[in-house]
């Protein structure tokens, strides 16, 4: 199974909207194949590791093996697996998908093929939160992401914020960037910063962007705006304010401009966050501004927070990483659940999952 998830691993994020799944075919003893889930439309991680036509053994799979369903474009792994003969499946995970779910298990059990599930569980869990989110809601996995000083400032009171943190911290930010489906941000950050939002693990522009969405309910973005101009796609959300003329200037950039409903002060987040689902969005990197991210925690929507902190103190009026109303009470504050801390050059990453969802147990 260890080995079935380090498969998994090295795809996350590559196979939206489907899931990052991973799996190790095992005959007298020892791993003869393993496969990880190919892009959207590929094979699935079941059908590589059985490619190489021997017959029997047992194979450890990351996430139930999918069964038939109208609309379904590769070959069910639940038959593939029945006819290369195997004999026993060990499953770290039921489906989440409502179409799936225990039906991949029941195939192969009624097959007469041994079924174990659980081995690994906690370990795909993890890992497959963005996805079995997505299936079990409807919404995107939102990860907060700020960095800060010690006392929450992610600006100086003039506007500065370039850096705060040091450059271990910042690359551990594009490794984040380079798998996840989208980052988001608002207009005052990409105002104020003029951000390209690429990933560049290692100082390099990687092949694969993320969707990168703006919020401007007021259309205030330049054409100009770096970003327009980067690899990979945009998304502007942006409401009935803004003019008739900026929107079909922005989306002349080939940007795609999404109109959603005033909330409040802001746009509704519901809305867009259905709205990024529904295309195939698993997962948002949210960095920001501090009114976006009091937003999302506001609205329930943030699932995890990463929480990059500088050994430094700014004081007086510099602009805090999390705004909005916050909270009345100390009591009522949003705490961190499965709390880790850890070093990364002079700075520290403070990670842990937040909000009301957790996935279903098993």
């Amino acid at each position: 199974m260890q080995r079935a998830l380090a498969a998994a691993r090295g795809v996350r994020g590559r196979t939206s909207p489907n899931p990052w799944v991973g799996a190790a075919l095992v005959r007298d003893g020892r791993v003869v194949a393993e496969g990880a889930t190919s892009p959207d439309g590929g094979p699935h991680a079941e059908a590589r590791a059985l490619t190489g036509g021997e017959r029997g053994g047992t194979l450890y799979v990351t996430l139930e093996p999918c069964a038939p369903f109208p609309g379904k474009r590769t070959q069910p792994c639940a038959e593939a697996i029945i006819e290369a003969g195997i004999e026993r499946v060990v499953v770290a995970l039921l489906d989440a998908e409502p179409r799936v779910r225990e039906r991949g298990v029941e195939l192969l059990r009624e097959a007469g093929i041994e079924v174990e599930v659980g081995d690994g569980a906690a370990e795909a869990e993890a890992l497959l939160r963005p996805y079995l989110k997505h299936r079990e809601t409807g919404r995107p996995y939102v990860i907060a992401k700020f960095a800060a000083t010690l006392d929450g400032r992610i600006a100086a009171a003039g506007g500065d914020s370039q850096w705060i943190t040091g450059e271990a911290a910042r690359e551990r930010a594009h490794e984040q960037r380079d798998w996840v489906d989208a980052v988001l941000v608002g207009s005052g950050t990409a105002l104020a910063d003029d951000p390209s939002l690429t990933a560049r693990p290692g100082g390099q522009t990687a092949e694969r962007q993320p969707l990168r969405v703006v919020l401007d309910g007021r259309g205030r973005l330049a054409p100009e705006a770096k970003l327009f101009s980067e690899p990979g796609r945009t998304l502007v959300a942006t409401s009935h304010e803004a003019s008739g003329a900026w929107k079909v200037a922005i989306a002349g950039t080939g940007a795609q401009v999404v109109e959603c409903e005033r909330d409040g002060a802001g746009l509704n987040l519901d809305q867009l966050l259905a709205a990024l689902a529904e295309r195939g969005v698993l997962s948002i990197w949210a960095e920001g501004g501090g009114a976006v991210l009091g937003s999302l925690f506001e609205g329930g929507h943030v699932d995890e927070v990463w929480a990059f902190l500088a050994p430094s103190i700014m004081g007086g009026d510099g602009v805090a990483a999390v705004g909005g109303a916050g909270v009345t009470r100390a009591a009522d504050a949003f705490r961190l659940r499965e709390r880790t801390i850890e070093e990364l050059g002079d700075d520290l990453l403070v990670r842990g999952y937040a909000g009301d969802w957790s996935p279903q147990l098993q």
